[in-house]
């Protein structure tokens, strides 16, 4: 059996090695995009920090982990699926032919349309390569500008605040951490980092990134082809022409960049990061016929609407049998899970994906908040907050009838257990519904009382049948 894995990530490794652990004989190709072992994205914020180096990343310490397990490494894009003809088509022009196919090319970096996003000085935070460049840059001391307050660029804006720079952060949306945290949640998660010294802007745009000496200069002329070596990507990779130096401060101590707002002012930057999103990495599937929405549409058991042809992790739409609809949750554990599923059912082992989690944890310069499910609340549905913004404590709880749907949480974080606990457990809380409105801090109560007598009578019935 010829197993193609395409996607070098956790789920790439992860199916990767569950296969060989059942199918010791069968042949599995693992194609990964980039120059480096598999690692993971998420160590990369370590790696600025300078807690880990870079082989700190890697998804597996010892290097023989893969040739022990005869589990090939291409370093290649791949650039086009044929399902009916069941073949991969490589950046390099190959065909590779396969029998079963998993799909976990992860995501990739939005790219804003903002003038100036081509200067050297200006990276996103995805890759190892993109890490090299901003820790040549973010120097202690450095003008930093980040754009982008989400999930991901709050993980990022820990990691710069680490090195001392001098950080300024532009977010669109009119709070921090528009889509896990509501408007009280994230706009204190922004009063917390104002208050450790991170300048932040919201509702705000970047309009435009100019060269500091660029108003007071004629361009020197483009040498030949030397609109080849500009970045072509967010991976921070090109077509084989050689990258744009990194950007130094300008002459007499000043920065390399300034950056216009849309709210009229301008901000220097020795280093600009964009941290504006992320899209699943799917756009090589087109004509394919794999179906796809915003990711590729997986069902319960990772399968797509062609036998054989799977997908895992961040790019899949996967089926969450639990609210019966496809999910992108691109968080590492649900990658994992979705990988170990698709694996055995690429072996024909019958697994069931029970659901995809929904939750976030984030420690934002060391405020603690976490969201879970449905946060922003059903129609009809009741809701609860309780805010004490001097102490930096809030906790928001969305119900369903008798049942915790969703919720926000900062600096609560005993009760991010129990939050997870009865929000994914589906618990029916009875007379705890009105406690809990009554007063929102009494959920390890509730869980006590309602939880686990609930999974106690889940068992029971289990075995009862």
């Amino acid at each position: 059996m010829r197993h193609i894995i395409l996607g070098a990530g956790p789920a790439g490794v992860i199916a990767a090695e569950t296969i060989r652990k059942h199918a010791p004989y069968d042949s599995i190709t693992v194609v990964g995009d980039e120059p480096e072992p598999p690692y993971s994205r998420m160590a990369i914020p370590y790696l600025l920090v300078g807690n880990v180096k870079e082989s700190g990343t890697y998804l597996r310490r010892d290097p023989d982990q893969f040739t022990r397990l005869n589990i090939q490494l291409l370093q290649q894009r791949a650039t086009a699926v044929d399902a009916a003809r069941r073949t991969v088509t490589l950046g390099n022009g190959s065909i590779l032919g396969f029998d079963k196919l998993l799909i976990a090319t992860g995501s990739q970096p939005v790219r804003p349309p903002i003038p100036g996003m081509d200067l050297p000085g200006v990276h996103p935070c995805w890759t190892l390569e993109n890490a090299r460049h901003i820790e040549q840059l973010a120097k202690p001391g450095a003008k930093v500008l980040q754009m982008g307050a989400g999930f991901i660029g709050c993980i990022i804006m820990e990691a710069l605040a680490a090195r001392g720079v001098e950080l300024t952060v532009v977010e669109m949306g009119d709070r921090m951490v528009p889509r896990m945290m509501g408007p009280t949640a994230g706009n204190m998660i922004k009063a917390w980092c104002e208050k450790k010294g991170v300048r932040v802007f919201t509702g705000t745009k970047v309009e435009a990134i100019e060269a500091a000496g660029a108003a007071r200069a004629p361009a020197p002329a483009p040498a030949p082809g030397g609109l080849l070596n500009k970045v072509a990507s967010f991976f921070g990779m090109g077509d084989g022409a050689p990258a744009a130096a990194p950007a130094t401060p300008a002459a007499g101590g000043g920065s390399a960049m300034r950056v216009k707002l849309s709210n009229g002012q301008t901000v220097d930057a020795d280093l600009v990061i964009s941290a504006t999103g992320v899209k699943p990495n799917v756009a090589f599937l087109e004509g394919s016929g794999i179906e796809c929405n915003r990711g590729v549409l997986a069902d319960e058991c990772l399968q797509t609407n062609v036998p054989g042809i799977f997908a895992a992790g961040d790019c899949a739409e996967a089926f969450d049998l639990a609210t019966r609809q496809r999910v992108i949750s691109a968080i590492q554990p649900n990658a994992a899970d979705q990988a170990a599923v698709a694996a055995l059912n690429m072996l024909e082992r019958g697994a069931e994906l029970k659901r995809v989690t929904q939750i976030n944890v984030l420690d934002t310069l060391g405020l603690i908040s976490a969201s879970f499910g449905d946060w922003q609340g059903v129609p009809g549905g009741q809701q609860v907050e309780l805010t004490d913004r001097d102490g930096f404590r809030h906790l928001s709880l969305q119900f369903d009838g008798e049942k915790l749907v969703g919720c926000n949480s900062i600096g609560w974080t005993e009760h991010v257990g129990v939050m997870r606990g009865l929000v994914e457990g589906k618990v029916r809380l009875g007379e705890w519904r009105d406690k809990l409105m009554a007063d929102p801090t009494r959920l390890t109560e509730a869980y006590i009382a309602r939880g686990q007598a609930q999974q106690q009578w889940s068992q029971t019935h289990a075995r009862a049948r």
